[in-house]
């Protein structure tokens, strides 16, 4: 039986201090997806026109590989989209393509692949997030490589029993507390007993898959929630909801209720955002990943700013541990396109072609990538691989401790 966790706030900073430094010590391609604020170093050390100036516009602002999947809307339907907003700001679209085209050389990296591979992969790169860009008068989206279409099959066949399996480990309503799941303190229970109190909390519990506007909705279970690199040592907690409908017809709901904090990634000159970090989460997720931000609620729990959203069976990352030399390059096209329709959905026309026509400057099939893609993701690589191999040190030294 699994351990369960039940300590104060200063014991469990340190067990999820330790739990985020593991995870960033098991692969470089790890390390990449866990070390946002050193993309963000290397970036404000860079000389102005370094690096294309486009137009001011949501971003993701940590736009790796895991944070891009199939994700449900309130009724069902599933698209892939960005499923990862923390760090998302009004800035230059030009930072989500250097912190994609990373992750992706990061990823063929660890799949043993040559360099010549990564070249193209930038190359389909640029080439997909334009195709993206051309809007709905644009041609038929390209095919899925094998890694999307095989996680959007599994989205598309997925229901309750699944998500409860795997996040709950069983159908029961209740969360096993153990390695993933902690045990909360009173203030932390009495908090979400009220927040679940709330109705525009119940509203947007209502909202999803087509729930009646009467039905009840009660909190009958909570813990903390160990989960992810970037949400260590914040607030992160699992909730489970029964929802009682008028007629007798019950079901069960696990939400997901993260802290919001301030942005890493540089917003763009003057650009107007939301002050309160969770509003500024949500308005970024409506803006690039429509499928998520209508199941979002920006709160405040325990005085701290929170991005609540219940966790639809649909919702997946994509998980890559190997890659194949063509579906890598496929994987780079296709990503960048859906980067680049999440980018193209807030522009006009006038200023989609205008973006389009700059970011493809110096591109082409003899040329490959945009220097500025390729001189970016070099140095960057060699800074990441760098920067890995000391935290590695780092983590051995207080293993051997």
């Amino acid at each position: 039986m699994a351990q369960v966790r039940d300590f104060g706030p200063e014991k469990r900073a340190q067990a999820l201090e330790r739990q985020r430094t593991l995870k960033m010590a098991k692969s470089a391609h790890a390390y990449v997806r866990g070390n946002t604020l050193q993309f963000y170093e290397w970036l404000d050390g860079l000389a102005r026109g370094t690096l294309p100036e486009g137009p001011a516009i949501w971003i993701c602002g940590d736009c790796h590989l895991g944070n891009l999947g199939p994700l449900a809307d309130a009724d069902g339907r599933v698209d892939i989209q960005i499923r990862d907003l923390d760090q998302t700001v009004v800035g230059n679209p030009t930072h989500d393509l250097v912190r994609l085209g990373l992750s992706l050389a990061s990823a063929a990296r660890g799949s043993d692949l040559p360099g010549v591979v990564t070249a193209r992969m930038l190359e389909e790169m640029i080439r997909g997030y334009a195709q993206g860009l051309a809007g709905p008068s644009a041609e038929e989206p390209p095919p899925e490589p094998d890694v999307v279409r095989t996680v959007r099959h599994r989205a598309l066949g997925r229901h309750w029993k699944h998500l409860a399996r795997e996040r709950l480990k069983d159908v029961e309503p209740a969360i096993p507390l153990g390695r993933k799941f902690w045990a909360l303190d009173a203030d932390e229970r009495a908090a979400l007993d009220e927040l679940f109190r709330r109705e525009e909390v119940r509203d947007l519990v209502r909202a999803c898959e087509g729930r009646g506007e009467d039905a009840d909705v009660r909190l009958i279970d909570a813990a903390y929630w160990m989960k992810g690199c970037s949400s260590l040592g914040f607030l992160r907690y699992a909730a489970l909801v029964r929802i009682e409908e008028p007629e007798g017809k019950r079901s069960l709901a696990l939400v997901d209720l993260k802290q919001a904090v301030e942005a890493a990634a540089p917003p763009a000159p003057g650009a107007e955002m939301p002050e309160d970090p969770a509003e500024r989460v949500v308005a970024g997720a409506r803006a690039l990943s429509p499928n998520l931000g209508e199941r979002m609620l920006p709160l405040h729990l325990l005085r701290k700013p929170v991005v609540m959203r219940e966790l639809a069976p649909q919702d997946l990352k994509l998980d890559v541990d190997q890659f194949s030399r063509a579906e890598a390059v496929r994987a780079a096209h296709y990503l960048a396109y859906v980067v680049g329709r999440a980018h193209g959905r807030q522009m006009d026309e006038a200023t989609r072609s205008g973006w389009r026509a700059e970011v493809t400057k110096g591109s082409s099939q003899a040329k490959g990538a945009p220097s500025w893609l390729w001189s970016s993701v070099v140095e960057l690589a060699g800074r990441h691989e760098v920067g890995y191999l000391q935290h590695c040190l780092r983590y051995a030294d207080k293993e051997a401790a």
